[in-house]
């Protein structure tokens, strides 16, 4: 919470949130002679922003559209599904009074429409009219973030948004609920007061239709989320500055002015009227694309962005800033916890133990999956990749739903995805390129850095894959094995880069590749599953599992080094492996072993390879290749 003083500057200041625009307008018209004054509005947001009161800025994640005030400022925290092309604007232009015929000079600048009053007009021929470009990003609410990363981010905003007064017809209809609770007063039988009741009742039958309207919208028009099942707002993210520093499936923070402007939505109608008389070779846009790039602004509303930062993690429980500076580490709390990452590391590996039915080994190797990510890529090879094949879990049992659930605890982004025939043939999971709307539909791999992905393929049964099928397991394989997926624009593949970590449950081997398989020795045989996962996750302090979350988020971004010395004797050592057996050891395995050394460091806290850890990961990976032959041994037995 802030303090008191940082809550009476918030409520002298409230104009930055409330009335942004006339701030703007107020720093434009001191400066129209110079272009400083753009700077100057976002070096005052920045500021605003960076002083602890960006938790009294009204979230877009949290907020109903309608409980939000057009025009006033707005956070929201997204993925970026979609770019448009670049879009020209009036930056400045001219209007005259129709009456007096004075002139005045107007910023277009985080605007949908032109700012003019009933007596004036806008001068379209005006020298002093500045022609500027803008971006158009079409975001969605980041896909697959964790129920638990949405409650925190909550629970930090300074405010709670209410109804706006700016909407008659939601105001009037809760004052009209108001009024039906209470028993009648003999002042409400004059006649202004009856007026008024049928004023009210015309008005909340006026906002029924137009909430059916938006209802039918919402089911006709496709709002292009990756996940099937995810819910919340879209928006069109106008960008004035930078836009080229972002890119498809970043996650971002965007600052900016709300615009609900009913009257786009009219415009874009009789453009639709227009466009169907006329022939459509005169048409630049087809109709297909004028709505997918002008959708009801009550669906997905713009935000025109003044501050955008491009979020490393959606970890609420640590800043984003913590990779990039000593001084925000220290500021943020975070080098204390890093000195007890070692003792988080043990409580984290007994409640992965537990929640893997006992079994210790898996859980080692399941937490070094968890803090793996891709850290730099050599030519086509991404390094530090460490997907896991968690093999030998129990058919029809449920048991990767449940360690799913407990995994969705501890991480910010993930999807749990069953591996059947009738997903395999009909989900969509490559995003793929619609000319006729010039859109972008997205797919079930198009998911932000740091996605846990869950694939479970126990649940796989008998059956025929078709050609989606065949294509959707290719893809995922191309995922696992290079961290791309190539988009389909018809006429060609692009190749797009992520960074997920992919989990594969299965019984036996995996129909997938991975880095590692490891196989599940249960210690432990619950008469039911689900009970046994309630009892872990209520057994597990919220403090506990704030701290995981916090290890897993920090370790991901933390730098690795390897010393000339401990090089050389990891070389030496793997010289005298190959001397006694050549056929043990390859060199997949030797990468194998740097990389489970290196996670294992970091698990700890080391930034730098040591011998003991070195040691340590060769007894790891001497159990896991261990138990895979006994596995075999066993396998080859029954047949």
């Amino acid at each position: 919470m802030l303090r008191s003083t940082e809550i009476s500057a918030a409520a002298g200041t409230g104009d930055w949130i409330s009335k942004p625009l006339s701030l703007v307008q107020a720093m434009f018209a001191q400066n129209e002679t110079s272009r400083d004054w753009e700077k100057k509005v976002t070096d005052y947001f920045h500021e605003k922003l960076q002083n602890n009161l960006c938790s009294w800025v009204p979230s877009l994640n949290d907020s109903p559209l309608h409980y939000l005030k057009p025009g006033g400022l707005v956070r929201f925290r997204c993925m970026v599904q979609d770019m448009f092309d670049p879009e020209f604007y009036m930056g400045i232009y001219e209007t005259v009074h129709l009456d007096s015929s004075a002139r005045a000079l107007h910023l277009g600048k985080y605007r949908d429409m032109a700012d003019c009053t009933p007596h004036q007009e806008v001068d379209f021929h005006s020298s002093r009219t500045v022609t500027l470009e803008r971006q158009t990003f079409y975001c969605v609410p980041v896909p697959g973030e964790s129920p638990w990363v949405k409650e925190v981010y909550s629970s930090s905003l300074q405010t709670r948004a209410c109804a706006s007064t700016s909407n008659a017809p939601n105001r009037l209809k809760r004052s009209l609920e108001e009024d039906d609770e209470l028993p009648p007063s003999p002042g409400m039988q004059n006649t202004g007061d009856v007026q008024e009741k049928c004023k009210r009742l015309e008005m909340e039958n006026q906002e029924k239709q137009q909430e059916a309207g938006a209802s039918r919208s919402s089911q006709s028009l496709d709002l292009y989320f990756p996940l099937p099942g995810e819910t919340g707002p879209a928006c069109l993210v106008k960008v004035y500055e930078n836009w080229e520093s972002f890119k498809v499936n970043d996650v971002l923070e965007v600052y900016g002015i709300l615009s609900v402007e009913p009257a786009l939505s009219a415009l874009n109608e009789d453009r639709d009227s227009v466009t169907s008389i006329l022939d459509p070779a005169d048409c630049m846009d087809t109709l297909e694309e004028q709505r997918a790039h002008s959708p009801p602004t009550s669906l997905v509303p713009r935000i025109h962005a003044i501050v955008i930062q491009k979020l490393l993690h959606t970890n609420p429980l640590i800043p984003n800033s913590v990779c990039e500076t000593e001084e925000s580490k220290q500021i943020s709390g975070v080098s204390s916890f890093v000195s007890q990452l070692s003792s988080v590391r043990a409580e984290l590996l007994g409640f992965l133990t537990h929640a893997l039915l006992g079994d210790s080994l898996a859980a080692e190797y399941l937490i070094l999956h968890l803090i793996s990510t891709v850290y730099a890529r050599r030519d086509v090879l991404p390094l530090g990749k460490f997907s896991l094949n968690l093999s030998g879990c129990p058919r029809n049992s449920g048991f990767s739903q449940y360690l799913y659930r407990a995994l969705q605890q501890i991480v910010t982004v993930s999807h749990y995805l069953p591996m059947t025939i009738e997903n395999m043939n009909t989900t969509r999971f490559i995003p793929c390129k619609d000319y006729s709307a010039n859109r972008l539909v997205s797919g079930l791999l198009q998911l932000p850095s740091h996605t846990l992905l869950v694939v479970d393929e126990t649940v796989l049964e008998q059956g025929q894959l078709d050609t989606a099928g065949v294509r959707n397991l290719t893809a995922l394989g191309n995922l696992i094995t290079w961290q791309k997926v190539d988009y389909d624009f018809s006429y060609h593949q692009m190749e797009f880069p992520c960074n997920i970590n992919v989990l594969v449950t299965s019984e036996g081997r995996s129909l997938l590749p991975s880095d590692c398989q490891v196989h599940l020795k249960p210690q432990l045989c619950p008469p039911s599953l689900e009970q046994y996962t309630e009892a872990l996750m209520s057994a597990t302090l919220p403090s506990l599992l704030n701290k995981f979350r916090m290890y897993l988020s920090l370790l991901q971004n933390m730098d690795y080094t390897i010393s000339e010395e401990v090089t050389k004797a990891v070389e030496d050592d793997f010289v005298d492996m190959r001397k006694g057996d050549p056929q043990s050891i390859s060199a997949d395995d030797l990468h194998r072993l740097l990389v489970v050394a290196r996670l294992l460091s970091l698990g700890t806290g080391q930034t730098s390879l040591s011998c003991e850890t070195w040691l340590r990961a060769k007894e790891l990976e001497i159990q896991r290749k261990s138990r895979l032959q006994d596995q075999k041994y066993l396998n080859g037995n029954e047949l």
